[in-house]
């Protein structure tokens, strides 16, 4: 993903459309439609050069509706026609009359999106520009859209390279579902600020490459973000770093409450996953105790949490089952005045007693996966960035849902994290262990637990990337790599 400006922000459409509406009125009629078509032509000539050496004799297919999405299309498509490509416009819904005439005048040629029932000629193109339905399209696409966007799919099989409109024709721009037949688009090139819908869910599958095009909005979006895409410039400005001043306690003191004599390895894994950030004091407090000695030395192990002695943030739940005792144990330590992290068996039994996590004072942190989300939030459904919200402000508490695209959210804030670092080879037993390790340590190091959970999510998912390299990847290799992903975010600028 690459662009400027509110690059790594994303606003729903209704922000959208009000700032568009003020810089509109201080325009020139058009002139905001040029911008965003200018960029988008510049991308799709380097497309082209990248792809065929130039645009000059390019095939260009422009799918384009009515609205001003499909204006951008067309208007970029005459660019593409002056600099010597071979432009052609299917066109639904009339298409829209001023793209249409300038694509016209340039030599561009337009037909209506019935001609040819296959759409062979889509096929031949090399590059598809996808300009059928803009950022407020809802629900399912129209038969004629659903057929140009299946015929898409096909250009895009034999090679063509197909091009989005500011966002996939199908795609919701604020929620990222795809409720029916949808653009797969090699590059979404969006303009003024990203949209939700392009970082989360399905959508994110759709949009490919994201490049933003700045066409001047960014001042005029008054509401704060919906959602922020986590960088490795902001996982590096606030990722704690030793001072000269510092000791082991300074650092911050993290324990850890995982595992159980049927499941040592969680315990092994989470301990593992905090010794690779940034606190500078493990304890272990449980069953898993000789495991974590025998792997882990220079972690601190007693057999209980009432032993474990002074900590600055507590780690819960990973392996370590629903019996009284660990019932006990979750309850205990959510009754301190500590930062706590819960994990798995912990979250389990949390849905099970609310009551503990509305009465806190201090910070948690709940890290679910999709089912564990579900047993104490309901099912996530396609707007899985307004679920998480919710949850979060249901029970006073952070969530952080795992999944390709891991969505973050706080009680307190009206902004989701959203981390695209993670790969689907994190999907694998153990590896949410270490995460909770991790996350945990930032908050020992004082790191408010929402970006505790961000920033952990995105070195986690840098861990599942190198991991991946190196072959197939297991929780073990994680821990392994977690060192390295740290280094990366650590030397950062």
């Amino acid at each position: 993903m690459s662009g400027t400006g509110a690059g790594a922000a994303a606003w729903p459409v209704d922000a959208v459309r009000a700032a568009e509406a003020v810089l509109l009125a201080e325009l020139p009629e058009g002139a905001l439609m040029r911008r965003a078509a200018a960029g988008l032509a510049r991308r799709c000539a380097e497309l082209l050069k990248d792809g065929r050496g130039g645009v000059y004799g390019a095939h260009v297919v422009v799918l384009a509706g009515a609205g001003t999405n499909g204006g951008d299309a067309l208007i970029a498509g005459g660019i593409l026609a002056r600099r010597g490509a071979f432009v052609e416009a299917l066109t639904v819904r009339g298409g829209h009359v001023g793209g249409l005439a300038e694509l016209r005048e340039a030599g561009g040629r337009v037909h209506a999106s019935g001609y040819g029932e296959d759409y062979g000629r889509i096929t031949t193109a090399d590059l598809v520009l996808d300009g059928l339905v803009g950022i407020g399209g809802k629900g399912e696409l129209r038969p004629e859209a659903a057929a140009l966007a299946e015929a898409a799919a096909r250009a895009r099989a034999s090679g063509a390279v197909v091009v989005a409109v500011d966002v996939p024709s199908g795609v919701d721009s604020d929620t990222g579902e795809v409720p029916g037949p949808a653009v797969a688009a090699d590059v979404t090139v969006t303009f003024g600020c990203l949209k939700p819908g392009l970082l989360v869910g399905a959508g994110a599958q759709h949009a490919g490459l994201v490049e933003l095009v700045d066409i001047g909005l960014g001042p005029y979006l008054a509401d704060p973000p919906l959602v922020r895409l986590v960088t490795l410039a902001a996982a590096a400005e606030h990722w704690p770093r030793p001072r000269a001043s510092d000791d082991k306690y300074t650092r911050g003191v993290l324990g850890i409450a995982a595992g159980s004599a049927t499941y040592p390895g969680s315990a092994v894994l989470a301990t593992g996953g905090a010794l690779a950030g940034p606190a500078g004091y493990i304890r272990y407090a449980g069953a898993a105790a000789d495991a974590v000695r025998a792997r882990h030395p220079e972690v601190v192990c007693t057999d209980s949490t009432r032993e474990a002695g002074r900590v600055q943030a507590w780690v819960a739940g990973s392996g370590l089952g629903t019996d009284i005792e660990a019932e006990e144990t979750v309850r205990h330590i959510l009754a301190t005045d500590l930062p706590v992290l819960l994990d798995a068996d912990a979250i389990t039994l949390a849905a099970q007693h609310p009551e503990w996590l509305r009465g806190r004072a201090a910070p948690t942190l709940l890290t679910p996966h999709e089912r564990e989300f579900a047993r104490i939030a309901g099912p996530a459904g396609p707007d899985r960035v307004g679920d998480v919200l919710r949850a979060a402000r249901t029970f006073d508490a952070t969530f952080l849902l795992k999944g390709d695209r891991t969505i973050v959210a706080g009680p307190h804030s009206p902004t989701a994290y959203v981390s695209a670092s993670g790969t689907p080879d994190l999907g694998t037993a153990g590896s949410g262990d270490v995460l909770s390790g991790l996350a945990g340590s930032l908050l020992a190091a004082g790191v408010p637990a929402l970006e505790a959970g961000a920033f952990a999510a995105f070195a986690h998912g840098l861990a599942g990337r190198i991991a991946a390299a190196d072959g197939p990847v297991s929780a073990s290799t994680v821990v392994a790599a977690l060192r390295t992903a740290v280094r990366t975010v650590l030397g950062s600028p």
